[in-house]
């Protein structure tokens, strides 16, 4: 598998949009574009293998599951991880031949994505820094009062950013992706030391995106039994992950049901009290 011009320049308008706040509030942008799971989509498309992008886009996702960017604070960059790390795992998987379901390909995919995500960082920061010189820009108009030229700081000027910072790294790692692996491949065999270390270390990746949302979601020891029912169907039954959201949509409903019916007991009992109340007063005037 190779990456040409084209499909590496589509890449880098991806990984563009993905980090533009300016596309729904980052709702469509960063947190919808740049995660792994849709990035897998779009690079199996523009790749032409999208049941490896797909796969390789998912084993990522487990890594960056619950990655949040407080305050700007960003310890891997998605946006490299989805439209740099994924092509550059599917080459290095189409190149060992490794089946991208299987735990050996599921491993190199995240220690790519790790290793590209971490080196995205200063993609993120250089982006973030250059906006600031457009910021000022449009302070100095608003001290002007040309308000007029406002949208340019909004939707053109940070198009120059992003093109520096994204686009033009994105097309170059791309290009650069295929000689590069073929560079690992020869120097790094499979039954070394380095390709097993990367394994090992790749397989416990998934470990720590699953910790940081138990994290966040888990307050006491009875939250991990609905949190541990999908991964019990899929072992007991079979089921994929498709049927499992399903389950899981409904139960969600029979919660809100119960939920609203115990919010309505008290409002009922107190209309109930509030009547009761009522006829005995009319009662006692009469």
């Amino acid at each position: 598998m190779s990456i040409n011009i084209f499909q590496a320049i589509i890449l880098g308008l991806f990984a563009s949009l993905s980090s533009m706040p300016g596309l729904g509030g980052t709702s469509i942008g960063n947190y919808t574009l740049g995660r792994p799971l849709i990035g897998g989509l779009i690079c199996g498309i523009v790749l032409g293998d999208i049941p490896t992008g797909i796969m390789v886009g998912a084993a990522m996702q487990v890594v960056y599951i619950a990655l949040v960017t407080p305050g700007g604070t960003v310890s891997a960059d998605v946006r490299a991880v989805s439209y740099i790390g994924i092509p550059l795992a599917m080459i290095a998987l189409k190149s060992y031949g490794l089946d991208p379901a299987s735990a050996e390909g599921t491993a190199l995919a995240t220690s790519f994505g790790t290793m590209v995500g971490t080196i995205g960082t200063v993609l993120f920061y250089g982006t973030a820094t250059m906006n600031l010189i457009w910021q000022h820009m449009g302070w100095a108009w608003v001290d002007k009062r040309e308000y007029d030229k406002l949208p340019l700081v909004d939707y053109v000027l940070p198009w120059i950013s992003h093109i520096c910072f994204s686009l033009i790294p994105t097309v170059i790692m791309c290009m650069a992706g295929e000689p590069v692996v073929n560079l690992i491949k020869e120097r790094l065999p499979m039954d070394g030391i380095p390709m097993k270390t990367l394994f090992t270390v790749g397989a416990l990746l998934p470990c720590v995106g699953i910790a940081i949302l138990l994290k966040q979601i888990v307050r006491n020891v009875l939250d991990f039994i609905p949190y541990l029912t999908g991964f019990t169907l899929a072992a007991s039954m079979g089921i994929n992950l498709v049927a499992s959201t399903v389950i899981a949509g409904m139960i969600a409903i029979i919660i809100y049901k119960l939920k609203m019916l115990e919010l309505r007991k008290p409002a009922a009992a107190a209309s109930s009290a509030a009547a009761e109340n009522g006829w005995d007063d009319d009662e006692e005037d009469i």
